[in-house]
């Protein structure tokens, strides 16, 4: 087992690497607009996995996919060159979906903030259902303070 910093520091030179070959020595026609956004290691250095997104649709992103399956051999062994480790570990290539997600979740905020954007215009100019005060209050003509009305003694409105 190696320590975690070592396998962050080895990840981060895999990212380098295979963001360099991607832009300067593939020539892949297939291999579309490529983003290298992570490289994670495993602890034992044997594995790596390079995440990866693409701008454009979902045929440039399998064709970028299958690019890489492709150019991996290439991209290790250039690993394995500038790395210097005992065992140049396997790639990977995964698509990333977190900037999908986000895009998602930026779409979803902005519909909520145009709905409470709506629900305030409607609030500016919308008055109450009822009366403006629910409350019920006592009319003006009663008064129980009058002795006359003929209450039951003992009742609590006495006058004294």
């Amino acid at each position: 087992m190696v320590d975690a910093p070592r396998a962050r520091k080895l990840a981060d030179r895999i990212q380098q690497i295979v963001a360099e070959m991607l832009e300067r020595r593939i020539k892949d026609p297939r291999l579309g607009f490529v983003t290298v956004t992570d490289t994670r290691i495993t602890a034992d250095l044997r594995e790596a996995t390079v995440f990866y997104t693409v701008f454009g649709s979902e045929a440039e992103r399998a064709d970028s996919a299958a690019a890489l399956e492709s150019a991996k051999g290439i991209i290790r062994s250039e690993v394995g060159r500038q790395t210097g480790v005992r065992f140049t570990p396997i790639l990977s290539f995964k698509h990333d979906p977190l900037p999908d997600n986000a895009r998602q979740l930026d779409d979803l905020i902005n519909a909520a903030r145009a709905k409470d954007e709506q629900l305030a215009k409607q609030a500016e100019t919308a008055s109450y259902a009822g009366e403006a005060d629910p409350y019920k209050k006592p009319d003006e003509d009663d008064d129980f303070d009058d002795e006359d009305e003929g209450e039951p003694s003992g009742t609590g409105h006495s006058a004294t």
